[in-house]
């Protein structure tokens, strides 16, 4: 595209935009924004008050990809005129000022472009993210709130709303593990590709010799459970325990014993709850955590099964992701896209969308040619 002129770039951007909304069926979105809005304005919807943020979240959603497809057409007119005029004018700086939103239509062009590609059963859902240290002590423990941190910042820079289900804080430093949701539609499809071991190579802060550590943390990411879900648990298989909440350096949160711990015991799985104000409610979000679990669980095992009917090997997803690397030079790259910046404080603040963008982009290939 470098070497076209403006007019044959404009043209380019517009073709690949009329293949987005296409794909998009912006009529299709705009019948169900007034179904939404219909539902909305019913004030007995707030009755549920989980359906009626659900039903809120959808709507605001398909109202800003509706409305920034129509943002990016007019740009698209205005690039045009813009080229024009500075062609005409031989106007220095009304060509500096069209080429930059030249290149800003391209990256939402290109933005758009990969929400298409998140076409999979579960990736419209919001999502259950948890990550746990692994190997590396102390470190791997701080390498686990980085992470959170990380994304969590991300999610707000996008204004997802966020909700931290269980926090297990280590004794020296970071954490054990967490488990929070992105509520966000698509959060899932968007954020799926960072399921694995991420892996952090740094000089320890803990180290009074200063060496250089490496440390590891897995990241577990699955959709949010809907009511249509059918998802079966035997309650006879459950281990429920309740404790109390903590905090850092173990100081009591709770008076009381409302946090709970459930383990799946047939799978092994476990999953805890202690935000929530009272047993009760713990509880209840706990099994929709194990709910979420369990049909990832499903899902994953159907693929495995279909994989083999095919003859083809397993997925390698869940094996080494990401290397971050903090000394003695400054790397994120991925294992798999080989995408990769020197930028290491941005993307520990959440500037990962180039990462996600690229995952999806890699996941749709693999998919396409039946390997994931």
């Amino acid at each position: 595209m470098a070497d076209l002129d403006p007019a044959e770039k404009l043209k380019e951007l517009a073709s690949t935009m009329a293949s987005v909304e296409a794909v998009l069926d912006l009529d299709a979105k705009n019948t169900e924004i007034a179904e939404l809005r219909e539902q909305s304005a019913d004030p007995e919807l707030w009755n549920d008050q989980d359906h009626a943020q659900a039903v809120t979240r959808k709507l605001a959603n398909l109202e800003s990809i509706v409305n920034k497809v129509g943002s990016i057409r007019q740009r698209l007119e205005d690039a045009g005129v813009l080229f024009e005029l500075a062609a005409s004018e031989e106007d220095a700086d009304a060509r500096a000022e069209a080429d930059r939103e030249l290149e800003s239509l391209r990256a939402d062009i290109g933005e758009l472009e990969v929400r298409t590609l998140l076409s999979g059963p579960y990736d419209e859902r919001e999502a259950l993210v948890s990550i746990n240290a692994q190997a590396g002590g102390v470190d791997a423990a701080d390498w686990t709130q980085m992470l959170q941190r990380m994304y969590l910042r991300w999610a707000e820079q996008h204004g997802y709303p966020t909700e931290i289900y269980e926090t297990s804080y280590a004794e020296e430093a970071g954490v054990k593990s967490t488990t929070f949701a992105v509520k966000a539609p698509y959060a899932y499809g968007t954020l799926r590709g960072e399921h694995g071991t991420h892996r952090l190579v740094r000089i320890s802060p803990f180290d009074n010799q200063n060496r250089r550590q490496t440390s590891f943390a897995g990241v577990d990411v699955v959709p949010v459970v809907e009511k249509s879900d059918h998802v079966e648990i035997d309650e006879s298989e459950l281990r429920i325990d309740v404790y109390r909440s903590s905090g850092p350096g173990g100081q009591g949160v709770n008076t009381t014993d409302s946090a709970v711990r459930i383990t799946h015991t047939p799978t092994g799985i476990v999953v805890a709850c202690q935000n929530e104000r009272s047993q009760l409610q713990n509880k209840a979000t706990a099994m929709g955590m194990l709910q979420a679990k369990l049909l990832e669980r499903k899902r994953n095992q159907e693929a495995a099964e279909l994989q083999e009917l095919r003859g083809e090997g397993t997925s390698s997803w869940g094996t080494q992701i990401r290397n971050y690397v903090l000394h003695p030079y400054q790397s994120v790259k991925d294992t798999r896209t080989g995408m990769e910046t020197g930028n290491t404080s941005g993307v520990l603040e959440g500037d990962i969308d180039p990462f996600l963008d690229s995952e999806i982009r890699w996941m749709r290939s693999q998919e396409k040619d039946g390997r994931a």
